[in-house]
């Protein structure tokens, strides 16, 4: 790295604590990607039960799941394109400037999904709208902790930054609790049925404004509260962030954190997202039970998160990863296996083990990237270091249900994915080995 980021800072006063306007920065980042994570996951969350009103009512089920996975795979196509755009942005002109025009924008894009007409009004072009909007969505949800995030990280103390990066993530489990609750709460006052039952026609639009008003809420709030952050105003800046991220030191910090964030990727998308229907598909686990259990779950990981970054500042943060890494290939996707193959046939233990696998690697990875990604790049390219480095490699993992499917024609289907949580616990591996421990770094 470059002496500007590699410097430690040697002085034994007692480092100042954090500010007010520190603290107001660092609540609005952690507000702002639980607002972030809400969008997100409101297509897979509350529009499911209500697809029926955007397609015909004679659509294959294959078409109609792969519209709906188009919906969710549209936002995170949009997010690299948003981190390139708002990463620059993000350096040249300002993190707290670039950071309101993100929120701006996905507040009027999740209202304006909120009152799209259907397939008896529009016909196919109302799910053509829904995909196209969380496109633009997504690129700017891309802006958002692109800018917001390394604005925080700024302003927070050395000491504290491995909690600090914590609890900005934490905001993810957080919204996964709160639109589950939303979405459970309108299917109850609205129930979901055929195409004019209460859900379907206007039902699943409330959590959609209920996340427009969090959007404007916290833009308000970032508006009026949060400072630029002090650190980029005195730094010297880049008329072309990206041409500097691309080259030279910057670069290879760059291909180190890509490795690594694409082993992070990998493995939480083998938890996380086959997790689920290997317990409801594979094993006859109730689907409200899984339900129930994830929201607790989340919970769980939100206070995960926080001991792993005290854990992560005490000790490295490289070397909690790389043992993130090695539990990622060996413990975890031997429980993997066990629950699987069936080998406890419990309901309570069956989710228990579940739990246990995520909570060996999902903490570990999440509760660490924030500040260990911020800590890889000097202030003049760090918007746009951190967002490309947390976006662009979700790319290829994405596509992991093919590569279950490629798998597939050589072993059985139901335990593909433990391959690739393997893989992405020696890339992990590989990425955090590649790079310097960063906790002690000055920015």
């Amino acid at each position: 790295m470059e002496t500007v980021e590699t410097t430690v800072n040697t002085n034994l006063k007692p480092e100042p604590g954090i500010s007010p306007e520190g603290k107001r920065t660092i609540l609005a980042a952690h507000l702002a990607f639980f607002v972030d994570m809400f969008d997100i996951y409101l297509p897979i969350v509350a529009l499911a039960p209500a697809m029926i009103y955007f397609t015909p009512k004679d659509l294959p089920t294959s078409i109609t799941t792969t519209l709906f996975y188009l919906t969710f795979a549209a936002t995170l196509l949009g997010r690299p394109l948003g981190a390139v755009i708002f990463g620059h942005f993000g350096d040249s002109i300002g993190r707290k400037k670039t950071a309101l025009i993100s929120m701006i924008g996905f507040s009027i894009v999740t209202l304006c999904i909120a009152v799209l007409p259907g397939y008896e009004q529009v016909g196919l072009l109302g799910i053509g709208l829904i995909i196209f909007l969380r496109f633009i969505d997504g690129i700017f949800l891309g802006g958002e902790y692109t800018a917001a995030n390394p604005l925080a990280m700024e302003y927070a103390p050395k000491s504290k930054r491995g909690i600090i990066g914590a609890f900005i993530i934490g905001g993810y489990p957080l919204s996964y609790v709160v639109i589950s609750l939303v979405t459970a709460a309108m299917l109850y006052l609205t129930p979901s049925g055929g195409i004019q039952s209460a859900y379907v026609q206007y039902g699943w639009r409330i959590p959609f404004i209920v996340g427009f008003i969090f959007s404007m809420g916290i833009f308000i709030y970032f508006l009026k509260f949060v400072p630029e952050s002090k650190l980029w105003l005195e730094a010297k800046k880049t008329k072309a962030p990206l041409k500097e991220l691309f080259s030279g030191e910057s670069l290879r910090n760059f291909l180190q954190v890509f490795v690594m964030m694409t082993g992070v990727w990998f493995a939480f998308n083998a938890i996380t997202g086959t997790l689920p229907g290997v317990l409801i598909n594979v094993l006859g686990v109730e689907a409200k039970a899984v339900t129930n259990s994830l929201l607790i779950v989340n919970l769980i990981l939100f206070f995960a998160y926080l001991a792993v970054g005290s854990l992560g500042q005490k000790y490295g943060r490289r070397m909690v990863l790389i043992c993130v890494g090695i539990l990622a290939c060996t413990i975890a996707p031997y429980l993997y296996y066990l629950l699987v193959s069936g080998a406890l046939e419990n309901t309570t233990r069956l989710l228990l083990l579940a739990l246990a696998i995520e909570l060996l690697v999902l903490p570990g990875t999440w509760g660490i990237g924030l500040a260990y990604i911020t800590e890889r790049f000097r202030t003049s390219v760090r918007a746009s270091g951190f967002g490309l480095g947390w976006s662009l490699s979700v790319m290829i993992p994405s596509f992991y249900s093919f590569y279950m499917l490629g798998l597939g024609s050589i072993m059985p289907y139901e335990y593909t994915q433990i391959v690739l949580l393997v893989l992405g616990g020696i890339l992990i591996i590989i990425g955090a080995a590649w790079g310097p421990e960063t906790k002690d770094v000055d920015f």
